[in-house]
């Protein structure tokens, strides 16, 4: 604390101007997203940031508050921000970000699924926020890439110092069987696993199918908002 007050006095402003964390996240709205799914899907993370116990992760530190960007993805060139960079400082910049999210209208978008120039487009988004103490990606999908850069081919020198890519996995609701959807949600863990994630203590979450997407995005972003030491503040000045 000590060290947090000492910083503060030689930083005139830098309460005002601090970012706890920058988080953007991915939506996959590819064709096999169909419209009762994109609901679930934006309307689970409107539910998941409104839980309790996410905003009072989001509110613990109101002078850095957490930053967030919420864009939607499919093909190469296909990824749309819907929420631009909003600083969460009080439940009514919340309500505001949540009610876009419940408001948002399915635009076209392509059939196909680029994970690649999804991670490159959070990428570019991500390099507006170097003042905040921590930034993550979150990735949601329900398939691998069929089109466009692959993820396994965006090296470490594509990817911008510190940044973190986690992912949130959607088992396919068009198999039969609950055997075949933790099949199905295994195998893409493994993909999400072996080609997506970056950075230290990045993990991939689980929903077994779009009705699940809420509480995986609570669990996810309870992981992903876990405070800031407070020594890490000094990052802020670089």
């Amino acid at each position: 604390m000590i060290r947090l007050i000492a910083l503060l006095m030689i930083l005139p402003g830098l309460a005002q101007a601090a970012c706890r964390q920058a988080l953007a996240l991915g939506l996959d709205v590819s064709g096999s997203v169909d419209a009762a799914e994109y609901r679930l899907q934006l309307d689970g993370l409107a539910i998941a940031l409104n839980s309790a116990r996410v905003q009072e992760v989001l509110f613990v530190q109101p002078d850095a508050p957490v930053h967030v960007l919420v864009y939607e993805w499919s093909g190469p060139l296909d990824q749309t921000i819907i929420v631009p960079w909003t600083a969460l400082s009080t439940p009514q910049d919340l309500s505001i970000v949540t009610q876009t999210l419940r408001r948002q209208p399915r635009s076209a978008a392509a059939p196909t699924t680029a994970i690649g120039s999804a991670m490159r487009a959070g990428f570019a988004y991500l390099e507006q926020m170097p003042m905040c103490w921590k930034r993550t990606l979150d990735l949601s999908g329900d398939g691998e890439t069929n089109t466009g850069p692959r993820p396994q081919d965006i090296g470490p020198e594509q990817t911008p110092t510190g940044v973190v890519v986690n992912g949130l996995v959607i088992g396919s609701g068009n198999l039969r069987g609950g055997d075949a959807r933790f099949a199905d949600v295994k195998e893409l863990s493994s993909y999400y696993s072996s080609y997506v994630l970056r950075g230290p203590g990045a993990f991939v979450e689980v929903a077994l199918g779009f009705e699940n997407y809420a509480a995986a995005m609570e669990r996810k972003l309870l992981r992903e908002l876990a405070s800031i030491a407070i020594g890490d503040a000094s990052t802020a000045t670089r």
